[in-house]
């Protein structure tokens, strides 16, 4: 909220529209962020992007696979 009040001071000191919102609207969009916050970083937990990751990825599979071969 204070950076909204902090965004309005600047607009209306260049003389731009301010941004005219309520609470809900604010807690919409911060619930939206971290939402997508949340979608990200558990997606970039749950994939292997570096080489080590990747031979680790490819060595679990292995022993699974030799575990169901037994």
């Amino acid at each position: 909220m204070l950076l909204i009040v902090l965004l309005n001071l600047i607009l209306e000191r260049f003389g731009i529209d301010v941004i005219r919102t309520d609470e809900s609207t604010i807690l919409k969009f911060v619930e939206y962020i971290i939402e997508m916050a949340v979608i990200v970083v558990s997606w970039w937990y749950n994939n292997s992007f570096s080489q080590k990751a990747l031979k680790a990825q490819k060595y679990l599979e292995a022993l699974k696979e030799e575990e169901y071969n037994v």
